[in-house]
């Protein structure tokens, strides 16, 4: 699977060039993360990813949700599906880029963040700084995680929800503090006074994350 994406190239690219990859929402497209670009470091190469299934409205998705279902609130197949292609295309676009001694970091909402949650568990040697946003760690996704701290003292978290959060609700969100806990994986967690999606205040502290 080829994911479509957008791309923001630094001015020079070398081996040792941080490169951040975005996954966007349920319903949404890739312009949508992409404006975080105006904020994050300018020698960085940012790409944001198209979701490879059409949604109303004009949107894409990663997988079908069934808000009728918690208990299967998510098509399985389809975002194993999608999480093999959102690799497959992370290395393939490392490699165009000759990003051999780079940073990879990520930066997913809703649907796009519990990705990062099994693209980060599941690949810890590949990714450095890991955002999730309005999101939690599907355990159906979480097969077959990294379980060896020495590998995944490399990463860092940062989890945020909304208090407010009518689509994911807040709840599933806080799994991630205790799954990252018991992993002894160094994140922050951040609840805001929000619905589904990231205020000002979040948006700042998301940026200050990213800046360390």
């Amino acid at each position: 699977m080829n994911l479509d994406y957008i791309v923001r190239e630094p001015e020079h690219i070398t081996q040792n060039t941080t490169v951040l990859f975005m996954l966007h929402g349920y319903g949404s497209n890739e312009q949508d993360l992409f404006s975080f670009r105006e904020t994050l470091p300018a020698d960085w190469l940012i790409v944001s990813f198209r979701a490879p299934r059409d949604t109303q409205f004009e949107g894409y998705s990663w997988f079908d949700i069934d808000f009728n279902n918690p208990e299967n609130f998510i098509d399985i197949s389809q975002a194993k599906e999608s999480l093999d292609g959102a690799l497959e295309s992370i290395l393939k676009i490392i490699n165009h880029y000759g990003i051999t001694e780079g940073k990879v970091h990520l930066c997913g909402f809703s649907q796009g963040g519990i990705l990062c949650y099994a693209l980060a568990l599941k690949h810890p040697d590949l990714f450095n700084y890991v955002a999730c946003l309005s999101s939690y760690p599907e355990e159906k996704l979480l097969d077959g995680i990294v379980k060896d701290k020495k590998k995944l003292e490399r990463l860092r978290f940062f989890v945020s929800h909304g208090t407010d959060d009518a689509v994911i609700p807040m709840e599933w969100g806080r799994k991630a503090a205790d799954l990252l806990y018991d992993l002894s994986c160094y994140f922050t967690f951040r609840e805001y006074m929000s619905g589904h999606g990231v205020n000002q205040k979040n948006y700042m502290d998301l940026m200050d994350f990213f800046s360390k």
